[in-house]
């Protein structure tokens, strides 16, 4: 079996009024490479004539976000022109690349009626090779992401990568692997994942046990690289995690605000393209 290093409990913290958990990057783990940067926003619910997400338009480079929604929804707009609003069980896939502007906020039916609100969003790393490439932007709802039946009592939205055959939702640059896993109580599972490859494995809600060690909700484990089993079960409730595994790319990793780059020339640079005006114009909606 593949054994835990440790558990990081996600730090709390406000942006503005959203109920925000940090697990990644943390003082003992600055990242899990390619796995840089996780944010789980709520659960809260919003009251209405609420002001909504407060991501308003900003730039990145060099990495991607997966946005997973699980209530309530987000209305997504960026400089390559893209736009869509994603609902609960709906994902989002941006590919910052050379660089874009996007803004992540609340559609107007949320901010005058209100209601609950769950989300989370992870930063994937890219490779030097990729830094550079085209913005690129897919956003799918529920009924749109692959759902595979691992047994009876668990089942995996796949949304990156392949299981037994059948091919996630969106299509990654590189070989991630990315699912979302809802267990019932009393249920369990296994699989294997090469010592080669870095695992992502976040409950969302519930208690997982893997490997004989029990993740609370709002925990990030952190496994060893040896042993490929990990063996995990549910007691007496229901559990949401995120699992994911990847090839890490050894790169030096330099990251300052919305930018993750191999060097600080390059974060450099890339602020003098943004006020150059070179990750596109903003059209509000």
């Amino acid at each position: 079996m593949r054994p835990i290093k440790k558990l990081h409990q996600a730090s709390y913290h406000l942006i503005a009024d959203l109920v925000t958990y940090s697990p990644l990057p943390n003082p003992e783990l600055p990242h899990l490479d390619p796995f840089l940067l996780l944010n789980h926003h709520g659960y809260q619910i919003y009251p209405p004539n609420n002001r909504g997400l407060p991501f308003g338009p900003h730039p990145h480079r060099g990495m991607e976000t997966v946005t997973f929604i699980i209530a309530g929804e987000i209305m997504h707009q960026d400089s390559q022109g893209y736009q869509s609003i994603i609902k609960a069980g709906g994902v989002q896939w941006m590919t910052a690349g050379k660089g874009l502007l996007h803004a992540e906020v609340s559609p107007e039916t949320f901010r005058q009626q209100g209601g609950e609100l769950e989300i989370l969003q992870l930063w994937l790393n890219l490779p030097a090779r990729l830094k550079m490439t085209s913005p690129r932007y897919a956003g799918l709802q529920k009924e749109e992401i692959p759902l595979v039946h691992l047994n009876e009592k668990t089942c995996m939205q796949l949304i990156a990568g392949n299981y037994n055959g059948k091919k996630g939702a969106f299509e990654p640059l590189t070989d991630v692997f990315l699912g979302t896993i809802q267990m019932q109580p009393q249920a369990d599972w296994e699989t294997e994942v090469l010592p080669s490859r870095n695992v992502f494995f976040y409950v969302v809600r519930g208690k997982v046990k893997v490997n004989g060690h029990a993740v609370p909700q709002r925990h990030l484990a952190e496994f060893e690289s040896k042993g490929s089993h990990l063996q995990m079960s549910t007691a007496q409730e229901s559990a949401l995690f995120i699992f994911g595994h990847a090839t890490p790319f050894n790169e030096p990793i330099v990251s300052q605000g919305p930018f993750v780059m191999n060097s600080i020339e390059e974060i450099k640079q890339a602020y003098a393209d943004y006020r150059a005006g070179k990750f596109g114009s903003w059209k509000p909606a």
